[in-house]
């Protein structure tokens, strides 16, 4: 397997939503920015205002080793000292007698390199010391030349007090902006899901409410395309059905007295055949006028697929005169779908007539797959080459050779049974039933 791209990857595991990729725009460069900020505070400025503090603390120390080798013990030692540990704020104490064990530990490394500095520059000499820390004191043990000069130092003389104040602001400011920045972005894309769930909608052929146009000015201009773009559909949709319908009204009068004067001629095999062929023209117009026409006037309805199915299979079972042997139906209740009810069961009729047509045994299933609805039609017949099953779904075109679904039609079933399932936002596939023969299925957005 082909190693990935790192940008590939980078890619897979950024958020597919807008929201999520925003978001990430906003807060990416704050992180960043916290992070330089916080870096040149604490290893920058941190760390040299504590090795400053503890430089002042060594010469402060460096003094108190100075007053002690200085003075005898007594009085005036003692008073100073005393007046030092006022001062300063420390809690001086004379430990005499006492030496310092090896090795000096020290859990401060800027105290143990300022106190080296120091002694070696003020005292021109290195003295043993060690140096813990005790809850808010460091503990700091010189050894001089009477003993152990103790020093509890308080523990901000030494650190910075101002590092927690700092991160607390640094957090609590970044939380801020991040909800701000949250709120702000949900705003924009509220529009913008709205906007995806009309035209979902709208392309499964479902009724859209009113839709207004708003948010930022992009949204509201890809909004109003839409709603112009819809407008134009549906006014596009009912000037075809008009036309239409003015159509079959001007054809089917002329048709209807060829019907009536055949009626009124004298019953032999010519005017049979006339008959028949005015028959044939009208069956053909009316499939002509069902595809040109679809199903653009009829509202979607919530209702149950079952029932739909059901009454599908009763009306090809009575067309074909098949009785419970050679059709089943497996559809149990309880799916229900945003639907035009009339289509629906017209593209499901035809697959089910064109299967009864064609074989002995028909099975028709709905079941759901996922987000899908599916509706099967399997039979036994001689079924549809692969090559030549998109074939099948051109209008006004009919197979010449094998199983010809269009068999006495002028080639529309098959595309108007699609086309009723695209206008669901759904689609209609062919493939090989496990009976042999062939499989239509229609698959139903949920």
């Amino acid at each position: 397997m082909p190693a990935l791209h790192p940008f590939r990857l980078l890619k897979r595991a950024l958020p597919r939503g807008l929201f999520g990729r925003s978001l990430i725009i906003i807060v990416a460069p704050m992180v960043i920015l916290q992070g330089i900020v916080t870096y040149a505070f604490f290893v920058r400025h941190y760390d040299i205002m504590t090795a400053r503090m503890a430089h002042g603390v060594a010469a402060d120390l460096a003094l108190l080793v100075s007053i002690e080798e200085g003075y005898p013990p007594g009085k005036a030692r003692t008073a100073l000292l005393d007046m030092a540990a006022r001062n300063l704020g420390y809690q001086i104490t004379i430990l005499p007698g006492q030496h310092l064990p090896a090795p000096q530990r020290h859990n401060n490394p800027f105290l143990k390199n300022a106190m080296e500095t120091v002694f070696s520059n003020q005292l021109g000499e290195a003295y043993k010391f060690s140096s813990r820390e005790i809850i808010d004191y460091v503990d700091l043990k010189v050894e001089v030349k009477d003993g152990v000069l103790r020093v509890m130092i308080p523990r901000k003389r030494m650190v910075a007090s101002n590092a927690d104040i700092f991160i607390l602001w640094m957090v609590g400011s970044s939380l801020v902006l991040i909800a701000a920045a949250i709120m702000f972005l949900r705003n924009q894309i509220r529009p913008i899901q709205q906007l995806a769930l009309v035209a979902d909608a709208f392309g499964k052929g479902r009724t859209v409410p009113d839709f207004k146009p708003y948010g930022a000015a992009e949204v509201r201009s890809a909004a109003q395309a839409f709603v112009t773009m819809r407008e134009r559909i549906e006014r596009y949709v009912q000037q075809r059905t008009e036309m239409l319908a003015g159509v079959s009204h001007d054809l089917k009068t002329p048709l209807t007295r060829l019907k009536l004067e055949l009626a009124m001629m004298d019953d032999n095999p010519e005017t049979r055949a006339l008959h028949e062929d005015v028959i044939e023209m009208e069956r053909m117009l009316d499939e002509y006028l069902e595809f040109a026409r679809g199903e653009g006037g009829e509202e979607s309805e919530n209702a149950d697929v079952s029932d739909i199915v059901n009454e599908a299979a009763a009306s090809a079972a009575r067309g074909r005169g098949a009785g419970p042997e050679r059709l089943n139906v497996d559809a149990a209740p309880g799916i229900r779908l945003a639907v035009k009810r009339h289509a629906l069961r017209r593209c499901a009729t035809n697959l089910i007539d064109n299967a009864l047509k064609h074989g002995s045994h028909v099975d028709v299933a709905l079941k759901k797959n996922g987000r899908f609805v599916e509706i099967l039609v399997d039979d036994d017949g001689p079924g549809i080459p692969e090559s030549r099953r998109e074939e099948a779904f051109r209008p006004f075109h009919r197979l010449d050779q094998g199983r010809n679904l269009q068999k006495g039609g002028v080639g529309l079933g098959l595309a108007i049974a699609r086309d009723i399932a695209r206008a669901h936002g759904g689609d209609l596939t062919l493939g090989k039933s496990d009976t042999g023969g062939l499989r239509a299925a229609i698959l139903l957005p949920v």
